[in-house]
């Protein structure tokens, strides 16, 4: 039997307890072409909602009173420039950080109220990795997936579906410490999966990542989502939100400037240029001159 078959014969036998449809979808996934916009999806009631979420440091208010919902099946990012409190608010939505003020509902589950029930629903890739550096792949999924309550046959399959899915197959048997901020980005997000979560909490997963490696994460988060997944994620890259996600919240200084399909945020311009208009953005560098270079 070629590798091929074992890998379709193991497809086949295996239920992840992802949902069949997903676990089909995760074992069949092929390279997508470039996306120009995010596919059309159905979406269904509110998968996350931010009531007058709040977050101070002291004098400082790093999150101002934001209030909008997301829907179930999107995929959804917050955009905003450096220090427009985006890790604070996700940090808030994944319960990592508590607010000031305010409330965030997971699926209608207060996240702060009853946190354990609502840290079961979600994921989080946090901008900071913090990964045992002494633990190989393998072990490092066992791991997550052990604190995660996924035990026994059911987490050796899941385990073997997210490294053959990811392209760590080759990688299991590393020493996490080995792997490059890639490796480590693609471990972190199979970790993220592992317990089949309803919603996906990702801070800046693209920064510092191969376009092969982005290529991967793309495709998995659309199958992801496809099936019924919820993904909020944070990005700097426009032209990479406009693409993949269908509902976009911009925020800068805290506060929510808009929020939307993307679509109806940007209007008849690009993402970018919308971005640059809400956030006030120079449209040119003025008061250079003195970088002013002659070739005559």
């Amino acid at each position: 039997m070629t590798k091929t078959d074992e890998q379709g014969e193991r497809g086949e036998n295996r239920d992840l307890g992802l949902g069949k449809k997903t676990a089909e979808g995760l074992s069949t996934m092929t390279p997508m072409a470039r996306q120009t916009e995010a596919a059309p999806r159905t979406h269904g009631g509110e998968a996350l909602y931010l009531a007058e979420l709040t977050k101070k440091f002291g004098r400082h208010t790093a999150v101002d009173h934001l209030s909008f919902a997301i829907p179930q099946g999107s995929f959804s990012a917050i955009v905003g420039p450096n220090g427009a409190g985006k890790t604070t608010t996700l940090s808030m939505i994944a319960g990592l950080l508590p607010p000031s003020h305010g409330t965030v509902e997971v699926f209608g589950i207060d996240a702060w109220r009853d946190r354990a029930k609502a840290q079961q629903l979600i994921g989080i890739l946090p901008d900071r990795l913090r990964m045992f550096d002494q633990l190989t792949g393998a072990q490092f999924l066992s791991y997550v997936g052990a604190v995660r309550g996924v035990k026994g046959e059911t987490l050796r399959e899941r385990m073997e579906y997210l490294l053959d899915d990811f392209g760590l197959r080759d990688e299991a048997n590393r020493l996490v410490v080995d792997y490059s901020l890639g490796l480590r980005k693609k471990l972190a997000l199979a970790a993220t999966l592992i317990h089949a979560p309803k919603l996906l909490v990702l801070d800046e997963p693209f920064e510092a990542i191969d376009p092969v490696s982005a290529g991967t994460f793309i495709d998995v988060l659309n199958s992801y989502v496809n099936r019924g997944g919820t993904v909020v994620l944070s990005s700097h890259s426009m032209d990479l939100v406009q693409r993949v996600c269908d509902h976009v919240a911009v925020i800068a200084k805290g506060e929510l400037l808009a929020e939307g399909t993307v679509d109806d945020v940007r209007g008849n311009v690009s993402l970018e240029e919308r971005f640059r208009d809400l956030v006030r953005g120079p449209g040119q560098t003025e008061g250079l001159d003195w970088l002013e270079i002659s070739f005559g």
